[in-house]
Order: C-alpha cells, then sequence, then structure tokens
C-alpha cells in the first residue's frame, strides 16, 4: 500500500514538473497577433492581444513600421476588463508603397510584445504607367517663347514666369495634398552652370515658399528634369540657376541703348547751356 502511494505521489510530481513550463508560456506580460499573414492593398489587418496585468486607465500603444524603417501606424488602445486590447488598421497609401516584412510592436508599462506579416502593394509593384506630359508656353521676352513639360500630382499650376535678370524660374502652384511637380527645361530657358553660362553644369537652387528643398534631376544635352516634392498647401516652387532667358530682348536692348546715348546728349548740352560768358 505505502509502495503504491509513493507512486502515485511520484507521478504527481512529474506532472507537475511538465505542465510547468507550459503554464509559465501561456502567462507572458504582453502578446500580440494578427489574424492572418499576409495582406494586400485594401485589405483590413485586424491586430488583437492580451496583456497578464491590466492597470486602470492604461492604454497599450500600437506602432507599425515598414520594411524600410518608416512608422507607418501608431494608434493607442484601451485594454478591457479582461486584459484585451484590439485595433484595425487599413493599409494603403504613400505610407504603404514597400512590399515586404512590417513589424507590429505593442507595449504596455514598459512590457513589449513584436509580430510580423506580409504586405504586398499590388498597385505599386504592377507595370508603372508613365504620366501624361503638360505643356505650357513661358515668355521669354523679345528672345521668344518657350515650351515647359510637366507632369503634377497632388494639385495644379496657375502659372511659369522666367526672370532672366535674377536667372529664376517661378512656379506658381494650387497644391490640395502632397504632391510632386517634374519640370522638363530646355537649356536654352534656364540653365545653371559653374562659370555663368559657359562653365560645366552645376546644381540648381530650389525654393518652397521661401525655404530651400531637395530635388532629384536628369539631365541631357538638351534638357534638365526636376522632379520635386511639396506638402499640401504650398504656393510658389522657385528654380534658381546661374543662366537664364534675358529680361530683356535684342530689340528692347537696342532701345534703352538710344534712350541711354539722348539722356547723355541732352546732359552735355544742358551744361553747355549754363556755361556763363564773360
Amino acid at each position: 500500500m505505502k509502495t503504491r502511494l509513493l507512486m502515485l505521489l511520484a507521478s504527481a510530481i512529474v506532472i507537475a514538473s511538465t505542465a510547468a513550463p507550459s503554464l509559465a508560456q501561456v502567462m507572458e506580460p504582453i502578446m500580440i497577433s494578427t489574424d492572418k499573414m499576409s495582406y494586400s492593398a485594401g485589405d483590413m489587418i485586424m491586430i488583437s492581444g492580451e496583456v497578464r496585468d491590466r492597470f486602470t486607465g492604461v492604454p497599450a500603444t500600437l506602432m507599425i513600421v515598414s520594411p524600410n524603417g518608416n512608422v507607418v501606424e501608431v494608434a493607442q488602445m484601451d485594454v478591457g476588463q479582461d486584459g484585451k486590447f484590439a485595433q484595425d488598421v487599413h493599409p494603403g497609401g504613400m505610407f504603404w508603397a514597400t512590399s515586404g516584412t512590417y513589424t507590429i510592436t505593442a507595449s504596455y508599462n514598459n512590457q513589449e510584445a513584436t509580430t510580423t506579416f506580409e504586405f504586398v502593394n499590388e498597385v505599386r509593384d504592377a507595370e508603372p504607367v508613365a504620366p501624361t506630359m503638360n505643356k505650357v508656353s513661358v515668355d521669354g521676352g523679345e528672345s521668344g517663347m518657350f515650351d515647359v513639360s510637366y507632369t503634377i500630382t497632388g494639385g495644379s499650376i496657375d502659372g511659369i514666369t522666367v526672370d532672366g535678370d535674377i536667372s529664376t524660374l517661378a512656379v506658381e502652384i494650387n497644391a490640395m495634398d502632397d504632391g510632386m511637380l517634374t519640370l522638363v527645361l530646355p537649356r536654352e530657358v534656364i540653365d545653371a552652370k559653374t562659370n555663368g553660362c559657359e562653365g560645366n553644369d552645376d546644381d540648381f537652387f530650389v525654393m518652397i515658399d521661401g525655404a530651400e528643398e531637395e530635388f532629384a534631376e536628369e539631365k541631357d544635352d538638351m534638357l534638365r528634369t526636376l522632379t520635386i516634392e511639396f506638402v499640401a498647401g504650398s504656393e510658389m516652387i522657385e528654380v534658381i540657376g546661374t543662366c537664364a532667358v534675358p529680361e530683356f530682348g535684342a530689340i528692347a536692348a537696342m532701345i534703352l541703348a538710344v534712350a541711354l546715348v539722348s539722356i547723355i546728349a541732352f546732359t552735355a548740352r544742358s551744361k553747355l547751356g549754363i556755361v556763363p560768358r564773360y
């Protein structure tokens, strides 16, 4: 009888020691998961989680990071009486442009849990369709009219002017949303050189509403193509070079020269006229 009792006690100890790790594994401080492992644009990501120790009034924080390290979603979630929380996320838009593995991090009371999912941006990964190029005629004064080609997203162009005195091409825009402007600039309209109009190629200087901005550029012997990103509400984009269509053309310059000669001649006669006679 005693031997049988000892055997039952030993079996209970073995069962308890085997079950202990499984019980500890369930009782993590915070857990998080998604309803699927892979999503595409237009899907809904259902995120759920649970905390072991709930604190009244303390929310859980959610952060989703894209494959290139950009934060694409941040949210706070109420934790229920049962310690559970949930959040639905709709992927899409410019912040979800990259396909790949996204990481979710849930934080609660200095504890964190992470999980991952795959996102495929089917629209972005498809063969891109080239946007339609628009053209606007720019007045070069006596040098004639020049066509500047452009594409714009997020807004529209109200006008383009060239100021040859300061070698600047100014673009007035109506930016309803964040967007991008691509300008195809003929070198005969505006250019940037290390020595005025004669040196090697130099960088343009781009300003949006008075603040310097970065831009991308492609160029050949005839054209320089600038791609400039802007934010909603932007009004003026200025491209500053070293050489631009002069404000005064050849005829205007001749008129100015004749006017100057006339002024000089008139001044000379006036001086002779007031010389005292003795």
